[in-house]
């Protein structure tokens, strides 16, 4: 019997109390269902309720007595799903390695990452996490493992990738890595004055870099409204780095990245004043046209650098909005930035970018088009009915809304952005006929 415990996604709103099951792989056959069913839970960095189960079972997976192997010549990894980002790099990273695909973050789970088919600044070139993947090991709710790839059982690979966890526990998997021949990266940093200046530019020149992502300023009104910040970037070659860091070929491969003191729990400060005025300053600072060689880190997990960054938002919590639009709806993605400008509660942290080809994952987030993503308090007066807004606009324009983000939408909006959610719920019931597998997200969204 596990414990019982309360929890939230990363934006720490909507706590629900479930029983909490540490097993191994071996032991899933163990877990007692309930009328609640189970889900499996990572480091809980989803932002709303997919990895919760209110009144049900939340399974955390212990690591094998071989959690990680490495394929030097052939370039993939053989992990445990209960793996973070940030423990596979430590090893990886020193091989001349890196991950295909990262998030924001890496705190968060390989088995997560598949669950949620996360992408990152390169999908425009690089798709998401599930397109690396070769393999992965799965134990359905019979209490059977399957081995399933694009390969083995198609269907039920591509439900499972970018399925959030309700299909079963995946418990292992196989994907191919990226070469890199140093830590760092070659960034070019360009400072735009307004969001169609950002459109261009991205438009323009993305295809010529692997990364590229673009800091948009959403608290600033006029004829500034989407002032950035674009950052593309590329892998630093030894190269690169004798003519810009030399220093850094002392250890080229080195990974050994550190954080900040925890956040302590605080009170909201991300107000309308303290946004502006960390904007303000933030637009200020970025050079004009510059480049650089950020560490890996630096590059990809800014936030990661700061401990517990969620409790800025204070006692209430904060949601994160991603939704993505087709590239032709330039003008709802214009008409969405202006409003969430002038509506004023956006926080600090605003992205853009551009998704290249969509997923074969049936409810895989991403397809071709422009993702912007923002933070906002929740508790914010009025807040439920401009989501509702957005979200209308969002898939009337073609575009959808961000699972593993999600704490607000309903089932019509969801059903509505992802056109294969009935095949998906059809691959669902064949392997969990008796809906075993559930989450707080599964219900409110009716994915069961």
């Amino acid at each position: 019997m596990g414990d019982r415990q309360l929890l939230t996604g990363w934006g720490r709103t909507s706590a629900t109390s479930a029983n909490v099951e540490s097993v191994g792989a071996d032991g899933l056959a163990t877990i007692e269902w309930g009328s609640r069913g189970a889900i499996t839970r990572g480091l809980g960095r989803a932002y709303g309720d997919p990895a919760q189960n209110g009144g049900g079972t939340v399974i955390r997976l212990k690591p094998s007595a071989n959690p990680v192997w490495i394929d030097t010549v052939g370039g993939t990894a053989t992990v445990d799903a209960g793996v973070s980002f940030d423990e596979l790099l430590r090893r990886i990273v020193p091989h001349g390695f890196f991950v295909p695909v990262t998030p924001g973050t890496r705190f968060i789970t390989i088995g997560g990452a598949i669950a949620s088919d996360v992408h990152g600044k390169g999908h425009h070139s690089d798709l998401t996490f599930g397109h690396h993947v070769r393999s992965l090991d799965i134990v359905l709710a019979d209490g059977s493992e399957r081995t399933i790839g694009p390969d083995t059982e198609a269907d039920l690979f591509w439900a499972t990738v970018g399925g959030m966890g309700l299909t079963g526990v995946i418990t292992r998997a196989t994907f191919n890595l990226l070469r890199i021949e140093t830590n760092r990266c070659l960034v070019e940093t360009q400072r735009l004055p307004d969001l169609d200046a950002l459109i261009a530019a991205m438009s323009d020149g993305d295809a010529e870099h692997r990364y590229s992502v673009a800091w948009v300023d959403l608290a600033t009104k006029g004829a500034t409204v989407g002032r950035s910040i674009l950052e593309r970037g590329d892998h630093a070659t030894l190269e690169d780095l004798a003519e810009r860091s030399p220093k850094a070929l002392c250890n080229p491969l080195g990974f050994a990245p550190g954080s900040l003191a925890s956040v302590p729990p605080v009170p909201n400060v991300m107000n309308r004043l303290a946004v502006r005025t960390f904007n303000e300053l933030w637009f200020r600072k970025a050079p004009k046209q510059h480049i650089g060689t950020p560490t890996l880190t630096g590059f990809f997990h800014p936030l990661d650098g700061i401990g517990d960054w969620n409790r800025f938002y204070g006692a209430n919590g904060f949601l994160q909005y991603q939704f993505v639009v087709p590239f032709d709806a330039v003008d709802t993605l214009r008409d969405i930035v202006e409003r969430v400008v002038a509506n004023g509660n956006a926080s600090v942290i605003s992205v853009l970018k551009r998704f290249g080809a969509q997923s074969g994952g049936l409810l895989s987030f991403p397809k071709p088009g422009w993702t912007l993503t923002f933070d906002v308090a929740a508790g914010v007066p009025g807040l439920g009915s401009f989501l509702a807004e957005l979200d209308q606009l969002v898939v009337d324009a073609g575009g959808r809304h961000y699972l593993a983000k999600d704490a607000h939408t309903t089932p019509d909006i969801i059903r509505a952005g992802y056109t294969r959610l009935d095949d998906w719920k059809a691959i669902r019931r064949s392997v969990d006929p008796h809906g075993r597998w559930a989450s707080d997200q599964a219900r409110r969204l009716d994915l069961l």
